[in-house]
């Protein structure tokens, strides 16, 4: 019984639905919660998955970009951090779930203890950051706790698992 009305719905709306609406791609979730930090980003540096927490290598993904380029929250949360650290111009924001992004070398606009929503202004990319084949880089990272992750992972597309509906 239930199959049936469910096939019935289904035919009804391949019937009335206007040509090619059914085949519009639908966007992700992901793409709802996070965003990238620069306008179409490329990766010259990727995520370096390490053996310990205290093994040296990359805790992040580095970003090409242009110096002056606005750098955007990749997600709303709260302005951690906003200022030098080892002589580099530094932002994090904390987010719900215990994730903390960071992003430099930026020049801030914004403050310590400021509320950032998804896509909003942090500041200005700046050039100098070592190793970068760009005009300019943004190394931008993500930890939960004290656990670095990629940060790429925010923008994958949530995989999709269909289950029977009976």
């Amino acid at each position: 019984m239930v199959r049936a009305v469910v096939l019935s719905l289904f035919a009804v709306v391949w019937v009335l639905a206007p040509a090619g609406a059914l085949a519009e791609p639908v966007a992700p979730a992901a793409s709802v919660l996070w965003t990238a930090p620069l306008p179409e980003p490329t990766v010259t540096r990727p995520f370096d998955v390490l053996p310990s927490r205290y093994a040296a290598g990359h805790r992040g993904v580095d970003l090409a970009g242009v110096a002056g380029t606005p750098v955007l929250a990749a997600g709303d949360g709260v302005v951690a951090f906003a200022g030098m650290v080892a002589g580099r111009p530094v932002v994090s924001v904390d987010h719900p779930g215990g994730l903390r992004t960071t992003y430099e070398p930026v020049d801030p606009s914004v403050g310590a203890g400021q509320a950032v929503a998804r896509g909003s202004p942090l500041g200005t990319l700046l050039a100098g950051h070592a190793g970068c084949p760009a005009s300019a880089c943004l190394h931008w990272g993500l930890r939960r706790g004290e656990d670095y992750l990629d940060p790429l992972t925010l923008m994958a597309v949530p995989r999709v698992r269909l289950l029977p509906l009976y």
